[in-house]
């Protein structure tokens, strides 16, 4: 990278530095707005014993469901595994430590921890299992318990647009964990549909600044559908 210009050329120089044993973050909602090539070079560097944080695991064949069938995941702090059935057998077979995070406290950790709060007391969970060995304390009458906030070494998420500073543009439902995780990794890495130059971004449109990001990598992507849905016509 010369200056402030943060593109990459090549997947291999957007992930330089990812280790075995490293906790990365991954963007993206089922399967919209994730960063398809970077999970794919994951993949062909086989690092293994991965923590692995994102709403979900993807599908089976597709994702992170490919890191999960190659046994590189070996945590995973996730809030949704209902569509992939390698997450489900490894998690009740015991082979993949997973800690089931409800959906907006797991947002709020990621958040928490690219603000730099350590921790925060929330109500959700409490009185249930995700409560168990946490801290819990009553607040103006009221339960809380005690979350933990989240941080990765790599912070790998999905862009709309971004400009070659790295300030970063959303889209639609890819708008969900993508902007939390870009202020929370180490090294935050973003994948993009687009590469424009500075200037081009309107300012007041802009949901990451180009300070949270590291490296921008030009992404080609399949866009797949987790489930289509058609309407049924009646027959004549």
């Amino acid at each position: 990278m010369a200056g402030l210009n943060k593109v990459v050329g090549s997947y291999e120089e957007a992930l330089a530095g990812l280790t075995d044993d490293m906790t990365i973050m991954v963007g993206g909602f089922g399967l919209c707005g994730i960063p398809e090539g970077l999970i794919a070079r994951m993949v062909e560097l086989k690092v293994k014993g991965l923590t692995a944080i994102s709403n979900n695991a993807g599908v089976d064949d597709f994702g992170l469901g490919l890191l999960l069938q190659n046994r590189q995941i070996s945590t995973m702090i996730a809030s949704y595994v209902g569509e992939n059935a390698t997450f489900e057998q490894q998690m009740l077979s015991g082979e993949l430590n997973v800690i089931l995070t409800p959906q907006g406290t797991l947002a709020e950790k990621i958040r928490a921890g690219g603000a730099g709060i350590p921790a925060f007391f929330t109500a959700t969970g409490y009185g249930t299992p995700v409560a168990e060995g946490k801290e819990t304390r009553e607040i103006k009458g009221r339960h809380y318990v005690l979350e933990d906030s989240l941080t990765a070494d790599f912070a790998l998420v999905r862009a709309w647009k971004a400009d070659t500073m790295g300030n970063l543009v959303f889209r639609k439902t890819a708008a969900n964990f993508n902007p939390m995780m870009a202020t929370a990794g180490k090294i935050t890495v973003v994948e993009a549909e687009e590469i424009v130059e500075p200037g081009e971004l309107d300012p007041d449109h802009i949901h990451t600044p180009g300070i949270y990001v590291d490296r921008v990598i030009k992404g080609t992507f399949e866009k797949r559908i987790e489930q289509r849905t058609v309407k049924q016509t009646a027959e004549a």
